[in-house]
C-alpha cells in the first residue's frame, strides 16, 4: 500500500532522501505516512528554515510541504512539541501530532514498508 517513513535525523541530506523517496512513492500511487521526531520535528514548525540542497534546489521543508499537497499524511512525534517548549499552533498546515497507537498499528501493517532516516 505504501511507506511508513520516520525521520529523526537533523542532517538535511538525510532528511531530503526521506522526502525524495516519499515523493517517488506517491508518484507510484502509493500512500506515505511520515512521522517527524527529534530534530526532524523542526521541519514541521512555521518559520524554521532548512537549507536548499542540490540537485533539486529545494530544501527538505519545501519537499515536506509538497508531499502534504500530494496527499502524504505527516505528523510529529508526541514528544517533540512539549520538549521543544512549543504547542500545536506552530505546526505547518496539514501536520498533526502523532497518536502512538495509530503509528504502532501502521508500523505493524504488513501492507506498508517501514523506512527510518
Amino acid at each position: 500500500k505504501g511507506l511508513n517513513v520516520i525521520i529523526t535525523s537533523e542532517d538535511a541530506q538525510t532528511q531530503m532522501m526521506g522526502m525524495v523517496l516519499s515523493m517517488m512513492t506517491l508518484k507510484q500511487n502509493k500512500e506515505v505516512n511520515m512521522t517527524l521526531c527529534s530534530k526532524a520535528g523542526d521541519l514541521a514548525v512555521k518559520g524554521m528554515e532548512s537549507p536548499i540542497l542540490k540537485p533539486q534546489d529545494k530544501s527538505p521543508k519545501m519537499m515536506l510541504q509538497a508531499l502534504i499537497k500530494q496527499g502524504a499524511k505527516v505528523n510529529v512525534c508526541p514528544l517533540y512539541l512539549p520538549n521543544a517548549s512549543k504547542d500545536e499552533s506552530v505546526l505547518l498546515e496539514g501536520i498533526t501530532v502523532a497518536k502512538p497507537a495509530e503509528i504502532a498499528s501502521s508500523l505493524l501493517n504488513k501492507d506498508y514498508q517501514n523506512l527510518s532516516y
